[in-house]
This record gives C-alpha cells, sequence and structure tokens, in this order.
C-alpha cells in the first residue's frame, strides 16, 4: 500500500469534501463530524463527482442520478463498484492509502 497526500485536515471542516488525484484515478475525501473517509470519487452509474454529492449520515449520494454509496463501509465489503480507502490523519496532514 501506498499514503498520497490529500491536504490538511484543519483546511477540510466538517461537511466538507475535496477531490484529490492519484495518477489517473480521482479520489473523494470526506470529513463527517470530524472523521475523515475516502473513497473513489466517480459514480460507477455515469461518472459523478462524488465530492460533489449530498451526504447524509455516512452515506453519500450521487448528485447526477441517486445512487448512494456507505463511506463507513469496509474497503473489503461487497463490491458496490465505489472502491473505499483508509485515511490517515498525523497532525494535520491527511493521507489517504492506496494500492500500490
Amino acid at each position: 500500500m501506498a499514503l498520497i497526500k490529500a491536504g490538511k485536515a484543519s483546511e477540510l471542516p466538517p461537511g466538507m469534501a475535496r477531490c484529490v488525484s492519484h495518477g489517473n484515478a480521482p479520489i473523494a475525501v470526506f470529513n463527517i463530524g470530524g472523521a475523515f473517509y475516502a473513497c473513489d470519487d466517480t459514480c460507477p452509474h455515469a461518472g459523478g463527482s462524488l465530492h460533489e454529492g449530498f451526504v447524509e449520515g455516512t452515506t453519500v449520494t450521487c448528485p447526477w442520478h441517486g445512487w448512494a454509496f456507505d463511506l463507513a463501509a469496509a474497503p473489503k465489503a461487497p463490491w458496490d463498484g465505489v472502491r473505499r480507502y483508509r485515511v490517515i490523519v498525523e497532525g494535520d496532514l491527511l493521507q489517504v492509502e492506496v494500492p500500490d
């Protein structure tokens, strides 16, 4: 596994999300009540950007067609087309753990 920088925790307040790049793969990073989550940014249905989606609890809904994904699902949960990633917070640094 590799770690990619996802910015500063202090720059992503609760209720906000951002998109970071890992090669050609966009990854959405969310702050939900002070807990950080990450997943593929692209909805498998029609390609909507999940970081622009609607968040309720730990569920993000695609802004284009309403498909919903539980961000708190374990990275090895049943496949729904959106990969989840572990977020590591070290001081103020956010890092996302991605496969090599």
